[in-house]
């Protein structure tokens, strides 16, 4: 029988240092199956509505703009919203929920 104390670390949540040393693209999908996994429709609602302002921070203004054809495109920045600058501007984002919600991942 092993005196050793069983792994602590293996259940606890990350913190937001660990979360930052993976790539946007990790953080997205780690966010989202997160958030599927609670059904957390409130999350979703919020990155799709944070995708228009992130752009926007990236100087595409021309995107922070929304109309039926915008909210169609949105879907698809939406499947792609942990990739290239825009995955990156949303980082704060995945973190903040990673942090908040996971237990263990």
């Amino acid at each position: 029988m092993s005196d050793a104390a069983p792994d602590a670390t293996a259940d606890a949540t990350p913190t937001a240092a660990e979360l930052d040393r993976l790539s946007s693209e990790e953080l997205h999908e780690r966010a989202l199956s997160l958030a599927k996994e609670r059904r957390d429709v409130g999350f979703l609602w919020e990155l799709l509505r944070a995708i228009p302002a992130a752009a926007a921070s990236l100087g595409e203004t021309d995107r922070a703009k929304f109309d039926l054809l915008h909210g169609l495109s949105l879907l698809e920045e939406f499947a792609h919203a942990g990739e290239g600058e825009l995955g990156d501007a949303l980082r704060p984002m995945y973190i903040g929920y990673l942090t908040e919600h996971a237990e263990g991942s």
